[in-house]
């Protein structure tokens, strides 16, 4: 390897001595064969305080670059370095280049062990690992380019290394694993995946009590250091581990001892047989004119090293028949440039031609396989008629006899389905075929699959400052927030940065100005022939009645994803069928797939999103179609929440009633027994349905939504979205004069501002609600408001008065009937009593609390009850008081 940077970076045989001609080296390095702009290389350099011979000392490093590859070239060796405008470009060959073999080891090995081939996916692996000679890009000064690169490839050595471990277990390597990974494990003591690996290496290795042992010492230091527990996979691992699962054993995998997935000594092209010949009198096969060519490659293209490698090795791979890659995506997502640009790097290995054909009309509409055969026909041969072949059977006949025995790539562009692909199919295993459509073709035979995503965030900024001119390099910071706003789609920013081109006269920050607003996004992001808006709509406009219905209502779905039920709920069908409509958005690629498994969550790429409600609110009962979704919605959260709420902390809510069954929801089955996952996963679209009630005027639905909520926000400390809620909710309430829901929501932001050491606040508030609930006859609720205050004055030390709040309380709650406020009035005399030094009062009093909250069924509060009876007997000299489950009340001498 000459060029290296999976290390300290080098040149051989000569490296620079100086660290700025290698930083600039590097940084050249990292986007090979692409322009980098002269301002983004002087901020990398210099920073942001370049000196005021900046540019001339770079074309100084450029020049000293130059001599040291010159002094190369005389030796026999190849690389060159370019002017090209704004900046400079680097030449260099894949071959001699470390970055790009470790990128294609990677890949070729994660493809190996999808194929559960893991003696070749960790050979393939173990080469990659071998191109590191230490931390990458190390030994010289780093810019925010090299930094982010730095540590994109660490964590990227990392990922292959973990892989590399679990082909070695599966192969069952356990105990050459055991030291490695305890050496890992302590050099990265916070990661879980390391200590799970190694657990499962010293289970099989005979030494569980060791893995017990990893396991607890990640997690004390995970709490310690973060606050956090493992996380799921982790902890049932641990379990596995404590019962002796025996499903944790290692068995030897038939399919992964080495052979799987690695063809026969007959069934390469070294092996292939000749194919027969043509029958019948149309034996004679036409002569095929000049070679066919492909378009050029779409300039600045960046990223997709993965899916490039799986690709070239897919097209390489014919045994018997032609190898066929098939590349789906969303639309404006890629699929053409990277078919083209594949096509290029592979045409060497097709000396008879490499041809490509659009499968679309001019009106953008499927072509026939008889039209499809026609056009392709066309491009090989010389002797097809102007107008469209009509005799599928013919069409196809001549193809085969044109394409047998010639080497040929197809790229077959935007394909509509595998009826229309397979009779233009080479015959023969010598030729090659890209086949690019939204949809993709997974019924046909033998073919390999490649999804595109968006391109990674780094990736889209890299292409920004590289078509944007020098007006985007100058200001990198918001090609980022370009870049995201253009949700990191290819077709988008490419018209994003032709717009800036366009224009000389404004500046990136304006266009980020203009991008920022969702209403007219679509609209920014059209310049000359590339319109994304159009691009999105083909795919919308080919999703049938009912697939465009459902993609606009979704479309209000509230959060950045969404579960079952509520596309349920909007679409107003049922959550099985909600959900296939879902999955049939996803293979259209209008919606994304967020999670996997038997609940599986669904979400919007960001300029769908924007199409949707773009075509949503454009329909005349748009904004009546939006008030209703919102109030279905909302009622649909109601019901899953109090439900939720009623398991995580029984009896808080004392004026909630069960919600009406006027849903599709069935809220046992959706919340289970798990009501803070519930709450996690579903956090944000329940604070999103406050906010779209709130603007949809349903007054009772805004504050009673939040009000169901307020346990969960209680319980995680979630204080952004407990106020947000509730102040809309205190608005609701004002608007609607309702005198007891204004107590109610005041009630619970005097818990925010307790919870937040508001003690003035705190007391305003309870005192308001406490007035508010005396109006309308709720004992209950001016009971809990004593019990606010009196926690307040618990606080200060003013205990005489927090006990006479907490009696009355006590006994307003026992006369009405409310537990939970009970345990939380005998909970505080108690705390006072402690205060006081009467150990065997509070001692009475937090059983009573105990048996009470075992009732209640309310498993947070027992365990804080037992915790803090145990105080009793083993005082300590802390200054801080557990006073309710997870809240803490420090004294004026803690430090």
């Amino acid at each position: 390897m000459r060029f290296r940077v999976l290390g300290p970076v080098s040149l051989a045989p000569r490296t620079p001595s100086a660290a700025k001609p290698r930083a600039l080296l590097a940084t050249l390095l990292m986007q090979s064969g692409e322009v980098v702009p002269a301002p983004a290389l002087i901020d990398e350099l210099w920073g942001t305080e370049p000196p005021r011979t900046a540019t001339t000392t770079l074309q100084v490093y450029v020049s000293q670059l130059r001599k040291v590859l010159a002094e190369d070239a005389s030796a026999g060796q190849v690389g060159a370095l370019l002017t090209r405008a704004p900046g400079y470009l680097l030449e260099v060959p894949e071959q001699e280049f470390d970055l790009p073999r470790f990128e294609r080891l990677r890949a070729q090995g994660r493809t190996a062990a999808q194929e559960r081939d893991y003696a070749r996916a960790s050979r393939l692996l173990h080469e990659a690992l071998a191109l590191w000679t230490g931390p990458a890009l190390s030994g010289i000064p780093h810019g925010v380019r090299l930094e982010s690169a730095a540590i994109r490839l660490d964590e990227l050595r990392m990922e292959v290394l973990e892989q590399r471990i679990v082909a070695d277990l599966r192969l069952g390597r356990h105990q050459e694993l055991a030291g490695e990974l305890l050496a890992l494990a302590n050099e990265h003591p916070l990661r879980e995946s390391v200590h799970g690996h190694l657990m499962v290496a010293l289970y099989r290795t005979g030494r569980g009590s060791d893995a017990l042992r990893v396991y607890g010492r990640l997690r004390h230091s995970l709490v310690e250091e973060l606050g956090v527990e493992p996380g799921p996979a982790l902890a049932r691992l641990h379990e596995r581990v404590l019962r002796r699962d025996p499903a944790l054993d290692w068995r030897p995998d038939k399919a992964g001892t080495g052979t799987s997935g690695v063809r026969g000594a007959g069934g390469g092209r070294g092996a292939r047989t000749a194919a027969p010949g043509t029958s019948g009198a149309a034996g004679v096969r036409p002569v095929p004119g000049p070679p066919p060519v492909l378009p050029a490659a779409a300039p600045g293209f960046v990223g997709r090293h993965g899916e490039l490698a799986v690709g070239e090795r897919a097209l390489r791979a014919g045994a018997g028949r032609p190898a066929v890659l098939a590349v789906s995506g969303p639309a404006g997502v890629g699929k053409t440039a990277f078919a083209l640009h594949l096509a290029h790097r592979v045409a060497g290995l097709f000396p008879d031609g490499q041809v490509f054909v659009s499968l679309r009309g001019p009106q953008g509409g499927p072509l026939s396989a008889a039209q499809a055969g026609t056009a392709l026909l066309r491009r090989l041969v010389d002797d097809v008629p102007g107008s469209w072949l009509t005799d599928p059977e013919e069409v196809t006949d001549r193809l085969r006899r044109t394409m047998h025995g010639r080497r040929l790539l197809l790229v077959l562009d935007d394909a509509a389905s595998e009826e229309q692909v397979r009779p233009l199919l080479p015959p023969g295993d010598s030729s090659a075929v890209i086949v690019t459509g939204r949809r993709g073709v997974p019924a046909l035979d033998g073919a390999r699959h490649i999804t595109l995503d968006t391109v990674r965030p780094d990736e889209a900024v890299e292409l920004l400052l590289s078509a944007g001119g020098e007006r985007m390099a100058r200001d990198p910071v918001t090609a980022g927030e370009i870049a995201r706003l253009c949700g990191y789609f290819p077709l988008a920013l490419r018209v994003a940065a032709a717009a800036l081109t366009a224009r000389p006269h404004t500046t990136a920050a304006a266009l980020a100005e203009r991008l920022r607003d969702e209403r007219t996004r679509l609209g920014v992001l059209r310049e000359g022939d590339l319109d994304l808006r159009s691009s999105l709509l083909t795919g919308y406009q080919e999703a049938g009645a009912a697939r465009q219905r459902a993609f606009r209502l979704l479309s209000l779905a509230p959060g950045p994803d969404f579960a079952g039920w509520t596309a349920a709920v909007l679409l107003g069908t049922g959550v099985a069928q909600a959900r296939e409509t879902a999955e049939e958005l996803v293979r259209a690629h209008l919606l994304e797939a967020r999670t996997d498994g038997p609940a599986p969550r669904y979400g919007f790429h960001s300029l769908l999103r924007v199409l949707a409600t773009e075509l949503r609110t454009a329909e005349p009962d748009g904004e009546r179609t939006r008030r209703d979704a919102a109030e279905r919605l909302g009622r649909a959260y109601l019901a899953l929440a109090r439900y939720a709420d009623r398991q995580l902390v029984p009896g808080r809510d004392w004026r909630a009633r069960p919600a009406p069954v006027r849903t599709v929801v069935d809220a046992a089955s959706v919340v289970g027994t798990s009501p803070l996952r519930w709450f996690r996963e579903e956090a944000a679209g329940l604070v999103e349905a406050v906010r779209q009630a709130h603007a949809a005027g349903l007054w009772s639905l805004v504050w009673e939504l939040a009000g169901s909520a307020a346990g969960y926000f209680h319980a995680c400390a979630a204080w952004e979205d407990w106020e947000e809620t509730h102040r809309l909710g205190l608005d609701a309430a004002r608007r609607a004069g309702d005198t007891a829901a204004q107590a109610a929501v005041r009630y619970s932001l005097g818990d925010l501002a307790w919870q937040r050491r508001d003690g003035d606040r705190a007391m305003a508030y309870y005192a308001a609600a406490q007035h508010g609930f005396g109006l309308v006859g709720d004992r209950i609720g001016a009971a809990r408001c004593r019990i606010g205050a009196a926690d307040i004055l618990l606080g200060q030390g003013r205990l005489g008065a927090a006990a006479r709040r907490y009696g009355r309380a006590l006994a307003l709650c026992s006369a009405g009937g409310d537990p939970r406020g009970g345990v939380a009035a005998l909970n505080g005399l108690a705390l006072v009593n402690l205060r006081l030094g009467r150990e065997e009062a509070a001692a009475g009093q937090l059983a009573q609390c105990r048996g009470a909250a075992e009732r209640l069924g309310d498993r947070r509060w027992t365990e804080y009850l037992r915790r803090t009876t145990a105080r009793l007997t083993a005082p300590t000299s802390s200054h801080a008081t557990e006073i309710q489950p997870g809240i803490w009340l420090f004294s004026p001498t803690s430090p």
